[in-house]
């Protein structure tokens, strides 16, 4: 499987919205969508399901840090699978720390606003022209800063999000894979 570092797609949200950001990336991969039932609903509910063990090590880490400091963290997940079944993935939900901000056909927007930034992760679903399976699955990360602390704190998150991104994009794309 391929992953590539691509733009911030011409139709999310996320470009329409006219905004300048301190930081974007997108990465993008293609899958095969056979039986045509991949929505965007599905995609974000694998965005919580896909990562590998090192991921969500490295984020128990970050919530144990940033807590410290007063930073939002995803808080206590106890029953995580309860959780996952009850989210449909839908504007205004919530999930540890990703906040629904957006839902459309093809992309969901995840993020979350706190005192030294504000993120947002979009997972935009693609229909490659020409072809009525094929797809491509683009997430792209924006970040404005609110302050000095923001900029400190992505200093470090940078290099590790370079590599989270598409590591998690993969994960994406083999569990809807399956699921098809």
């Amino acid at each position: 499987m391929v992953i590539e570092k691509s733009l911030l797609p011409e139709k999310s949200v996320l470009k329409t919205n006219e905004r300048q950001y301190d930081y974007v990336d997108s990465f993008q991969g293609c899958f095969v969508d056979k039986n045509r039932t991949i929505t965007s609903t599905k995609i974000g509910k694998s965005f919580f399901t896909s990562s590998p063990k090192w991921i969500d090590r490295l984020f128990t880490f970050r919530n144990k840090l940033v807590g410290l400091v007063g930073l939002k963290t995803s808080g206590e997940l106890t029953d995580r699978q309860k959780m996952l079944d009850n989210f449909n993935c839908e504007k205004g939900e919530q999930l540890g720390l990703f906040k629904v901000f957006d839902k459309t056909t093809n992309e969901v927007v995840l993020g979350e606003d706190d005192k030294h930034l504000n993120f947002r992760v979009s997972l935009f679903v693609d229909q490659q022209s020409g072809y009525n399976t094929k797809k491509m699955l683009i997430i792209s990360t924006t970040v404005e800063f609110n302050n000095w602390l923001g900029r400190l704190y992505f200093l470090p998150v940078r290099p590790f999000h370079k590599l989270i991104v598409p590591t998690i994009l993969k994960g994406i794309i083999k569990n809807i894979e399956q699921q098809n």
